[in-house]
């Protein structure tokens, strides 16, 4: 569905995107993740037939968005952060209008309003005007006027910006449902929904490609280390005995109660100390009340690479 090889794009005293490559499959859901200013928003203006690149190649359902613009943007369905709407218009009265734009008329463009308001839960304020909506509404009437043309390709530049939790579920189960029909790149700052909904993550860091795998895989391939918290009764010695420990690179003592003295450790990525602090614990005779370990997380990821420390995967 989507083809990049070699895009780059540059303004003047500054390179946005160098000169990265990457595919999309059609039915994918992809997040394209990335610290601010490290190009995502290029990179989708690019593939929408916004703005044209500097270099490169960018194909969109098998259309170049340089030579085919008018095309390309008939196979997507491009959602801006700051989504450009008419605030003097009635809800229902601007899918309406956009619909016509994008080719609907007649009863198929009535009935797509409807199912496009019915999708993005904004039919009970359809005779409202854009300018008494809440920043949440009007996400959710930008998302519907990307869906209205039943586009095979959806591009989403913070589409949960501005929603309550109820309002981010709503939208992740929207993204679910419209697979196989349906190919979506979005970019998110909420990094917990882009592992429940996305199939791939691409990261991106100064314009340049930083990761490119499924989120699990980066959470177990790149370098964000992983914590394991104990809580036991112990020595005074607990907390340099712990650092001591093969694969061990921080310990923080944590608020204890009473007896109890509670530990979390920063580990090394593809390391469990659990086995070795139980081991410990039996030598010393110390009482462990609890131990557990926490996984990194595509957040781990996405700060790591942020400082500039994650090696290049692609």
């Amino acid at each position: 569905m989507i083809h990049v090889s070699n895009l780059t794009k540059q303004y003047a005293g500054r390179v946005a995107v160098d000169d990265i490559s990457f595919d999309v499959q059609p039915g994918e859901i992809v997040g394209f993740l990335g610290p601010n200013g490290a190009g995502k928003s290029t990179t989708m203006r690019i593939l929408s037939g916004y703005m044209p690149p500097t270099s490169g190649v960018a194909m969109v359902a098998g259309h170049n968005v340089f030579d085919e613009s008018l095309e390309v943007r008939r196979q997507v369905g491009y959602m801006p952060e700051s989504a450009p709407l008419y605030l003097d218009m009635r809800v229902k009265e601007y899918l309406h209008f956009r619909g016509a734009l994008k080719g609907l008329s007649g009863r198929d463009l009535r009935v797509r309003t409807g199912e496009v308001m019915d999708l993005c839960g904004i039919t009970d304020v359809r005779r409202r005007l854009i300018a008494n909506l809440s920043k949440g509404y009007r996400q959710r009437v930008s998302l519907a006027d990307a869906l209205i043309h039943r586009p095979p390709l959806l591009i989403l530049d913070e589409p949960t910006n501005g929603l309550d939790p109820t309002q981010i579920r709503h939208v992740r189960e929207l993204l679910r449902g419209l697979r196989p029909q349906h190919t979506v790149l979005l970019s998110t700052h909420i990094l917990h929904e882009v592992e429940l909904t996305c199939d791939r993550v691409i990261m991106i860091h100064h314009g340049r490609i930083k990761a490119c795998d499924t989120p699990r895989n980066l959470t177990r391939s790149l370098r964000a280390a992983g914590t394991v918290y104990i809580e036991l009764q112990c020595g005074k010695d607990a907390t340099k005995k712990f650092g001591a420990m093969a694969g061990v690179r921080k310990v923080v003592s944590e608020k204890g109660d009473g007896l109890w003295q509670a530990f979390t450790l920063r580990i090394e990525s593809n390391t469990d100390v659990r086995e070795a602090l139980q081991e410990l614990a039996m030598k010393e005779q110390w009482r462990i009340r609890e131990l557990h370990r926490k996984l990194p997380t595509l957040e781990d990821v996405f700060i790591e690479l942020a400082a500039g420390d994650a090696p290049p995967r692609v």
